[in-house]
């Protein structure tokens, strides 16, 4: 038996190889560098561009470029008109902004359980939950795999909810053949580093509404409008004069920003490629293993993966995921945990939130680690993440 690297045996990898990176090129630097050296860094013709282009890509009649992923939920939740004394079903295994962006409108979060073998949320949960004060559903692809859009739509379609589809894994993703952000009222995009594409921080809100367009528009420019036709005072006093008809936010992407997604968009295809070939060799090397679980995939969901999560099965181990997770890191190989059940944070403590709501989630979250994911790894990284969980497997089998 090989010595693990915490117990003072060789280091599977010499370097640090991270759970998640971005891949940056020169075209990308270009890109970039044209903008900052013209007349427009922010508010200028390159977000009009990346708009066009999301909305192409996608499929959607409209797509808004925002600040970052948490700014596209809470104008996507603002846009369907979320407010005091409404519930918005979500749930809990995802990062803390799907949920934060109901408390931001005065609304209350529900948590609705986990399919758990896909780690999405259950049509079946989402019903259970429902109330008269359910104003809308928030489903999460998460790790990028779709939901169960069919039997999640027809769930919103018989109880006249607005589903807001959080899809800032799935840049990429298809369900049944149509890609994600062309399927829910609303679809909300995060462009983080270490997401498929992105522009460093920033995000999107894609649609076929017009009028959740004109709301989501508002909302992220202050509330604030040039368009004669959405103005109050007519005639106005000339081509300066702007009003502000809501409460808005500055949550502007700048143009700098969407010169590099607009770079990036142009690689997204072989980006997918490359993390699905990723995705498959771990598939195939961790499948016949007992002590760990893969996440099963829906056959409707064509997968781009942002996230690879292994499973330990810890009754047939004779270590802690601590311990597992620190044996990789030792190994050189840096894995991640996504996520905590986000009614477990003391803030939604305080809120009157309890551990055991979400049965599924919360056995789930004992178990799982995100390991390396993202195109630019070599083959050879990819056999170096293989190798260390099969030694650390094979030094800790129960």
């Amino acid at each position: 038996m090989e010595k693990l690297a915490i117990n003072g045996g060789a280091p599977v990898r010499k370097e640090k190889l991270y759970y998640g990176r971005q891949w940056i090129d020169e075209e990308d630097v270009k890109a970039v560098s044209k903008v900052l050296t013209g007349d427009f860094v922010t508010c200028g013709p390159k977000i009009t561009e990346l708009e066009k282009a999301l909305a192409d890509y996608t499929g959607a009649k409209y797509a808004v470029a925002v600040s970052n992923g948490t700014a596209a939920l809470h104008c996507a939740c603002i846009a369907a008109g979320i407010g005091p004394g409404d519930e918005v079903i979500t749930t809990p295994l995802t990062f803390a902004a799907s949920a934060n962006c109901i408390l931001y409108c005065g609304a209350r979060p529900v948590f609705a359980d986990i399919d758990p073998e896909t780690y999405n949320i259950a049509p079946k949960s989402i019903e259970e939950h429902i109330t008269e004060k359910t104003k809308a559903v928030i489903a999460v692809d998460f790790t990028g795999q779709a939901v169960k859009f069919r039997e999640i739509r027809a769930l919103c379609d018989k109880y006249h909810l607005i589903l807001i589809e959080d899809a800032a894994h799935a840049i990429g993703t298809k369900y049944e053949g149509q890609p994600v952000g062309s399927l829910s009222d609303m679809t909300c995009f995060s462009f983080h580093p270490v997401k498929t594409i992105t522009s460093g921080e920033g995000g999107a809100v894609t649609m076929n509404s017009e009028a959740f367009y004109k709301k989501l528009v508002l909302a992220h420019t202050h509330g604030i409008t040039h368009e004669e036709e959405e103005m109050e005072e007519a005639p106005h006093e000339g081509p300066w004069y702007y009003e502000q008809v809501s409460l808005g936010y500055n949550y502007r992407m700048t143009d700098f920003q969407a010169a590099l997604l607009l770079s990036q968009l142009k690689k997204l295809d072989k980006f997918a490629g490359r993390r699905k070939e990723i995705v498959k060799r771990y598939n195939e090397a961790f499948e016949s293993l007992p002590e760990i679980l893969v996440q099963k995939e829906i056959a409707e969901s064509d997968t781009c993966r942002h996230l690879y999560i292994i499973q330990l099965d810890l009754a047939k181990l004779s270590c802690t995921r601590r311990e597992f997770f620190d044996a990789m890191a030792a190994e050189n190989i840096q894995c991640q945990i996504h996520y905590v059940p986000v009614y477990w944070f003391p803030y939604y403590q305080h809120l009157g939130y309890k551990k055991g709501l979400c049965p599924n989630a919360e056995e789930v979250y004992q178990g799982i680690m995100s390991i390396p994911l993202y195109p630019r790894m070599t083959d050879e990284d990819v056999e170096g993440v293989i190798y260390a969980v099969k030694k650390i497997i094979e030094n800790y089998r129960g």
